[in-house]
């Protein structure tokens, strides 16, 4: 249960983290309340999650998932450039999530 609450609140972070690209800079009235919204979620479920889960490993895989998450989600929908370096970044991101969870 701890892991698809976790995997709820990362979700929740990426969503937030989209809405901040079309807030604006707060300009946009929807996507700049979906941020609030969504981090607060995001952040309740990462407190339920520490109840059951060690917070040096909750935190690294939340954070670092959300952060691989949004860097795929950007080349794919924001049309950001791919480069090698950013290919071999999210690919060891991923492999320390996986190191974290497999070697815990």
């Amino acid at each position: 249960m701890k892991w698809l609450i976790l995997a709820a609140g990362i979700l929740f972070e990426v969503l937030g983290t989209i809405c901040m690209k079309y807030a604006e800079g707060f300009t946009k009235l929807w996507p700049s309340v979906l941020v609030f919204v969504f981090y607060g979620i995001s952040l309740a479920a990462l407190v339920f999650v520490l109840e059951k889960m060690q917070v040096s490993i909750a935190y690294a895989i939340w954070a670092s998932a959300g952060t691989a998450l949004i860097a795929i989600i950007g080349v794919i929908f924001f049309k950001e450039p791919l480069s090698l370096v950013k290919v071999l970044s999210i690919s060891l991101i991923i492999l320390g999530i996986l190191g974290l969870e497999l070697f815990d």
